[in-house]
């Protein structure tokens, strides 16, 4: 609840209509910074393959490492930006670690980018002479 202490005047329309826009302004800022984290960890193929085997079923530490032929550091440095973007979470069940996507968003924006590769290579390939 706003309350307008003795001698202050409440907001005019255009103030409100002023502070509404900032609010909007911030709002969009905040996420163009979160897309730029999200787009960061889409960056690179490893991030991207643990992405895609996260879109089919929770894995375990253990299983992705194996899966994907890394380290364990190299898979905990490509999980830490993958949550600290928000895109995955993680979970213990007793001594194991399990990794799911943090929304099912994140498969269907990896699923929609690649639509638009496979689109551009087959259109590339419709130029060549």
């Amino acid at each position: 609840m706003n309350t307008i202490t003795p001698g202050e005047q409440s907001p005019s329309p255009g103030d409100r209509s002023v502070m509404k826009n900032r609010k909007r302004a911030n709002l969009d800022e905040e996420v163009f910074e979160r897309q730029v984290l999200i787009c960061k960890a889409f960056a690179n193929s490893t991030r991207l393959h643990i992405l895609d085997l996260l879109g089919r079923r929770d894995w375990g530490a253990g299983e992705l490492e194996k899966k994907l032929g890394i380290s364990k550091a190299n898979l905990s440095q490509h999980i830490t930006v993958l949550k600290t973007a928000g895109v995955i979470v993680r979970r213990r069940c007793g001594k194991n670690v399990y990794f799911s996507l943090a929304m099912p968003e994140v498969k269907r924006a990896c699923e929609l980018i690649r639509g638009v590769l496979r689109a551009q290579v087959r259109n590339d390939r419709r130029f060549v002479i």
